[in-house]
Parts: C-alpha cells; sequence; structure tokens
C-alpha cells in the first residue's frame, strides 16, 4: 500500500539533467527510451514515464508504484466506485466515495466483473452475481471458482491478503462459499460493514485460476513464480513484456467484456529521476509524467503543450514516533513534537502548496474525516511546557531517518531539525537509501521516521483500523490504547452507519490527542500530461487506470 520504489541510477543530477535534454531535443530520444518519442501522443500508443517498472505482478507481495499500475490493467475486481465530477477541477473524474445509507453496503457502486450484489441486513452475508462470457487473457471464462480460488490464496499466503481476510472477518477458507458457476458469497465470523467496500480494493483483483493451476507445481501450489511476472487476469490490457529496470508494455484486449481500450499500446518507461522525467515530458518524448516533485509541477505548468491537474487525494505523510522508544513512550513529548512543527511553512515551501496541511489521522476526503481534533498549530511555548511536563525541560537529542528516493523528505526533516532546536531538541538527520527504507519501518524499531501511505478503502473502519489497531502489522508507530483497539473492533462489527460514524469520530478524537505521529501533509495527486491525453480520473489508489485515457488525433 506504500507507492515506494526501488529504481537506483548510476547517474549524478548533472549528468541526469544533461541526459534529459538530450531526450527531449534530440532524435537520439527515439533509439534511448526504445522509439517511444516516436509514438508519443498518438492515438494508438501512450508512453508513461514512471519511477520504476512493476518489481512484482504478484499482488500478493509488492505495493510499489508500478506494480499498483500494472494490477489496474491487467486485473478486474468484482464492484467498483461509480464517478463523478470532480468538485474543483473541471473535466476531471473521480469515485464517488461518499456513504449513501439508503445503498448495499452504504456505498455507491457498480458492477466489474460482478453484475449484482446483495448484503444481509445483519451484516452477515455478502453474495455477488458474476456476470457471464467475461473471458481472462488466456481466454477462459469468469466463474465463481475463480473468486473462490483467488481469496483461498490470499489465506493461504497471508501476506498483504491476509490484512484483507482479517478486516473481512473470514475465519477459514470455507467463508467463501460457490453457490453455483455464477454465484459466490462471503459470510463472516460477525456482522461485516465493509465487506462489500473492500471489493472495491486495487489488490481485491480476481484471478483466472484454470491459468494458475496450470502454471502451479508441487512445490508452487498457488503459482507465485508465474504470476510474478505474468498476469491471469480479467482486466482491460494483457501483458506483452516485462524487462524490469527498463519497460513494460501492455497491449489492449479487443475482447475486454466493457470494450477494447481507446489505446492500443502502452508503454510504461523506467524514468528514476523525477528531473529526467519532468524532462520528457516538456520536450514531447512521454505522454504521462508520474510521481514528479513539486517545484518541477510548478515548472511544467508554464509549458506549452503540457497540462497539469492537481485533485485533492488520500496520500498522507507523518513522522512515526515510536511509542516504544523513549522518550516518544509519553504522550506529551509527541504533543510537544506536533506543537513544534512547521506546518504551513513546509505546506508552501517544501509542497509549493500542492498539498494541505493534515489536520487528522486519515484521508481528509474520506466519509466519516474530521478535522475538528486539530490542535496542532505552531505554538512553541506550548511545546516546552509539554516537554517540561514529561521531565524534560532541557530538551533531548532525538534521530529521524528520512527516504533518499523522496526529495521532499531532507528538505521537511531540515526546517523540522530548525524548530526543534529553538525548544532544546537536537534532531539528528538520518538518510537511508530508498531501497531498504520500508524494512526499516517495517522493523518498527527507529524512533522517528518518515511515511507516505494511503489506506485504499474509502472508510474510517478501514483507515483507522490500519494504522491504530495495535494487532495491525501498519502500526508501525507500535500505538496502544486498549480503548481504541475496542472500538475498532466494536466498528468493524457495526452496521448502523450514524453510529458507526460517531464511534468513528470518537477514535480519531482520541487518536489526535494521544499523537502517535507528526501529521505533516496531504499531498495532492498531480496527473501531469501531454494536452492531447484526455481522460483523467483520479482513484483513492493514487494510481492510472490506462483505460480511462484517449489521445486526440
Amino acid at each position: 500500500m506504500t507507492n515506494g520504489t526501488n529504481a537506483p541510477t548510476a547517474l549524478t543530477r548533472r549528468d541526469t539533467l544533461r541526459l534529459a535534454s538530450l531526450f527531449a531535443a534530440s532524435t537520439l530520444a527515439g533509439d534511448l527510451i526504445g522509439g517511444s518519442a516516436a509514438h508519443a501522443a498518438t492515438p494508438g500508443t501512450l508512453v508513461v514515464a514512471a519511477p520504476g517498472t512493476p518489481q512484482s505482478l504478484d499482488n500478493e507481495f509488492d505495493g510499489s508504484l508500478g506494480t499498483i499500475d500494472a494490477i489496474g490493467q491487467l486485473y478486474d475486481s468484482l464492484v467498483a466506485y461509480k464517478k463523478i465530477p470532480d468538485p474543483k477541477v473541471p473535466g476531471v473524474l473521480r469515485e464517488n466515495i461518499v456513504d449513501d445509507p439508503s445503498l448495499p453496503g452504504d456505498a455507491d457502486l457498480e458492477g466489474r466483473l460482478a453484475e449484482s450484489w446483495e448484503v444481509a441486513p445483519d451484516g452477515m452475508m455478502l453474495r455477488l452475481r458474476l456476470r457471464k462470457g467475461v473471458k481472462s487473457n488466456w481466454g477462459n471464462e469468469l466463474t465463481a471458482e475463480d473468486v473462490k480460488w483467488t481469496w483461498d490464496r490470499k489465506f493461504a499466503l497471508n501476506a498483504i491478503g491476509g490484512f484483507q481476510v482479517g478486516l473481512m472477518d473470514l475465519a477459514s477458507p470455507d467463508a467463501v462459499k460457490v453457490e453455483d458457476r455464477y454465484t459466490v458469497s462471503f459470510h463472516p465470523t460477525h456482522p461485516n460493514p465493509i465487506m462489500l467496500k473492500i471489493q472495491t480494493h486495487r489488490y481485491a483483483n480476481i484471478f483466472d485460476s484454470t491459468k494458475c493451476k496450470e502454471m502451479a507445481t508441487a512445490e508452487d501450489p498457488w503459482a507465485r513464480k508465474f504470476l510474478e511476472s505474468n498476469s491471469a487476469g480479467f482486466g482491460p490490457y494483457s501483458l506483452k513484456s516485462l524487462v524490469r529496470g527498463q519497460q513494460a508494455v501492455f497491449t489492449a484486449r479487443p475482447d475486454y467484456y466493457l470494450g477494447k481500450p481507446a489505446i492500443d499500446t502502452i508503454i510504461y518507461k523506467e524514468v528514476p529521476t523525477s528531473a529526467t522525467r519532468t524532462a520528457l515530458l516538456q520536450g514531447g518524448a512521454v505522454d504521462i509524467a508520474q510521481a514528479l516533485q513539486p517545484l518541477e509541477i510548478k515548472q511544467l505548468g508554464k509549458a506549452p503543450g503540457v497540462k497539469i491537474e492537481t485533485v485533492d487525494a488520500s496520500s498522507m505523510m507523518w513522522i512515526i514516533l515510536n511509542a516504544k522508544v523513549a522518550p516518544f513512550d509519553k504522550p506529551e513529548v509527541r504533543q510537544a513534537m506536533n506543537y513544534a512543527f512547521p506546518r504551513d511553512a513546509v505546506i508552501a515551501s517544501v509542497f509549493q502548496n500542492i498539498a494541505s496541511p493534515m489536520k487528522g489521522c486519515m484521508p481528509s476526503i474520506y466519509p466519516g474525516y474530521s478535522d475538528a481534533f486539530d490542535q496542532y498549530s505552531l505554538d512553541l511555548d506550548k511545546a516546552k511546557a509539554l516537554l517540561a511536563e514529561a521531565g524534560l525541560p532541557d530538551g533531548f537529542k532525538v534521530e529521524i531517518a528520512y527516504n533518499a528516493g523522496d526529495p521532499v523528505q531532507e528538505p521537511i526533516a531540515l526546517l523540522f531539525q530548525s524548530s526543534l532546536r529553538k525548544i532544546g531538541v537536537e534532531l539528528v538527520l538520518r538518510k537511508v537509501p530508498a531501497g531498504t527504507y520500508f524494512n526499516e519501518v517495517s522493523a518498527k524499531k527507529l524512533p522517528m521516521l518518515f511515511f507516505v501511505d494511503a489506506p485504499w478503502t474509502a472508510d474510517p473502519v478501514f483507515a483507522l483500523r490500519l494504522y491504530f489497531y495495535s494487532k495491525s502489522f501498519v502500526d508501525y508507530s507500535n500505538y496502544a490504547n486498549p480503548k481504541v483497539d475496542e472500538m475498532i473492533e466494536a466498528g468493524s462489527q457495526m452496521t448502523d452507519l450514524a453510529k458507526r460514524t460517531e464511534l468513528m469520530l470518537e477514535i480519531q478524537k482520541i487518536v489526535m490527542a494521544d499523537a502517535p505521529w507528526v501529521f505533516v501533509a496531504s499531498p495532492n495527486f498531480t496527473m501531469a500530461r501531454r494536452d492531447k491525453v484526455e481522460g483523467f480520473t483520479y482513484y483513492t489508489s493514487n494510481s492510472i487506470n490506462f483505460a480511462d485515457f484517449s489521445v486526440k488525433a
């Protein structure tokens, strides 16, 4: 669920910028990026400059941006949110994630692989009826057995899918039942209010079990080796080729059940540095440039032939405060760190106002969110008083780790360091290589680390349980509040939307006061593309679906 990438480069920044100019300005570009420059901004081909190619095509084991994008093209989910116009940016669509208690699962959904669904009033059953005649990229028809095998695999591998199993409250594989060839049902142990919403998750895609079983072996019964570099799905594109570190090529499926996508070929290029991706887009060698830095986005906003659209998003950046490492075992110290954080300066200078201050502990765009419990405007006197209350009137020394692969983290850390110095706290900066950074986060041992993430299911139960439930593997702050755990467990079984929303607000109030994070920013999602490319739709997974796009001739 973290949009990180491991894409090292031996080039210096100066060399990279020179190379970018050559890419954009000379006929050499076509050779250097595999001939894609000749096809950029044409109706048949879309060229994307991304930080990295898919590290794996198996959604159980990788959450990098390249993998997230690839999963969305090769696979499909059972249901999806309906789309509505973005309220702030004309011409952009986004998912309608507003809760609607008049609808099954409180969600405004449309069918994908499923054509209809029903949720039992007591929250003890979800039934989905599949479309008939849907074929995978291998030509096998979708059946309920594919859904069953997909969830059996989640149980067996107990990786990313294991978290989904837990949220669905499924006791065993027997809780997923094949009722007939085209009907499947889920039976949680307790009432479950979000089991339908979980089916919208980017990684709730369905596998072609016929092909996977064909490729499985006794040593590899779940076809892990095959699915790491190949696809077996029902999505709009198939994989033509994948050369990790270079590019992935996707081709539109003429037999896709929702109709052949408008763009025939997607060339997904690995371009490790943001500066190079910026130059390639500006020069016209690529059609879309992903994951650009704020100053580069500002620069591209003035470039001819380039279109920039930035929208409110689910992504959040925070600083982990490890509650098991002194002095962050004291809530007063964690609160003091928030009062000393120069949030407004970070938004203005580092993010160039292409972000919002983070005023809550879940995405601000999600239903049930509230900023009413934010109390952490910059107040150094308050911060010093809290440190004295915690027995640290002279401050302390602490290390903060930041990701070398994310250029905004170091300047944020430097601003924070300067502010903390005024209250007697010495912040020591430690740069961690991008390839090993997540290992440091998941180890849960360092006192302070930057983290960027988004909960992909647009629901407060999902978001709050992901980060603040002490039994969650994503509780990287080692935060443990028995009352919060009890309330999260209760909310996970509460089918009454109004009561559940009220309970989730109380959890947000407690978490904000406990301050397991320094609440940094909610970065916008920015689509940077050539102006001939149309069809941008924002998804809470902060990734793109190539089938949405078309290119003007």
